[in-house]
């Protein structure tokens, strides 16, 4: 079974990941190995390990249901498992199959996500919608 049909990602995501993958240098094959396990899982299976949840309290319509991503394991951080403070926050479009990563940053760094960003992401699917 292919994990999704498509993995897509957000400019502002690309720079978060490149960053990140300077401290942390199996950043890349970490996240492949998530979304192909445990983004999976959850989505495909319904298998919930408890380290995926939506994210419902951004003020503004979206087309999609964004998730948050908290068990997140990263081989470059040692002996902290799936406690590491990576976060991912992506969208998940079940009617394409499709993946859209949004934001990926490491809990140290800062508290939470970027509403921010997700809000203009949000505000943006809904234009190319009534576009359409």
């Amino acid at each position: 079974m292919k994990t999704f049909k498509k993995v897509t990602c957000l400019p502002e995501f690309e720079k978060d990941l490149k960053k990140l993958a300077k401290r942390f240098k199996t950043i890349q094959e970490d996240l492949d190995n998530l979304i192909k396990s445990q983004v999976k899982l959850y989505h495909k299976i319904g298998i919930d390990n408890r380290g995926i949840f939506p994210i419902s309290d951004l003020g503004v319509q979206c087309p999609q249901k964004i998730y948050k991503v908290k068990k997140f394991t990263s081989r470059s951080i040692k002996g902290k498992g799936v406690h590491t403070g990576l976060r991912l926050i992506y969208a998940y479009y079940e009617d394409k199959d499709r993946v859209e990563l949004i934001e990926i940053y490491f809990k140290g760094d800062k508290d939470n996500e970027d509403k921010e960003r997700i809000k203009r992401y949000c505000k943006e699917i809904m234009e190319k919608l009534k576009k359409k």
